[in-house]
């Protein structure tokens, strides 16, 4: 297992381990935390463990033409209960992301660092947020990495049925008109499958992020 110095470096991600950690330590400044997702790392780790740094073997996309949107929330989008904004609540989505209750979920991985981390993204314009609102209250959203030609989503939070889905239909709709390549899902979840998102292997990804 590789252990992370104060040098701004990564070991080559066919280089992790079976289950995808590429490295452990180091820290979570923006220009480590940029290099990672634009060498198809992301950091996921416990508030009582290391930094962890992971490139599973498979990883969990979103190919806009495969986005699935069911009969009933296609209804639930024509009438209007939501609004959506972009980029205009990024504190709020993540500590959202961060306090929401999960079921199975003892914690939350989005510690005290990475909060502070992803918001000095946010600050120089790297990390970007979806924000769904029903009348004048945050009932739902996403926020994640934005490398300019792949949106790599971190998590999100919902406070009102659908409220996620809301936001990351409308983040894929966005991100297709902007001619982005796809939404980088990082692992496998059903909420996501539902919506159309799969695994694809490791290389595969890797050629779309350099590409």
């Amino acid at each position: 297992m590789y252990f992370l110095s104060r040098e701004l470096y990564f070991p080559p991600v066919d280089e992790a381990s079976p289950e995808g950690i590429v490295a452990i330590g180091g820290d979570l400044s923006p220009e480590r935390l940029l290099l990672a997702y634009r060498s198809g790392i992301f950091p996921w780790f416990e508030d009582d463990e290391p930094i962890l740094w992971w490139s599973p073997p498979e990883r969990m996309v979103l190919l806009f033409d495969e986005l699935k949107i069911s009969k009933s929330m296609r209804n639930i989008l024509n009438r209007n209960m939501f609004r959506v904004t972009f980029n205009t609540a990024f504190a709020d989505v993540i500590a959202n992301c961060r306090d929401i209750k999960r079921d199975g979920q003892q914690g939350t991985w989005i510690t005290d660092a990475m909060t502070e981390a992803y918001c000095t993204l946010h600050s120089l314009g790297f990390a970007k947020s979806v924000e769904v609102w029903h009348e004048d209250a945050l009932v739902g959203g996403l926020y994640g990495v934005d490398l300019g030609h792949i949106f790599c989503g971190e998590s999100m939070f919902s406070k009102m049925p659908n409220a996620s889905k809301v936001a990351f239909i409308a983040l894929c709709k966005k991100l297709q008109a902007e001619n982005y390549r796809l939404l980088d899902c990082q692992v496998h979840n059903d909420h996501l499958e539902s919506l159309g998102a799969r695994e694809i292997l490791r290389e595969d990804f890797l050629e779309v992020l350099q590409g």
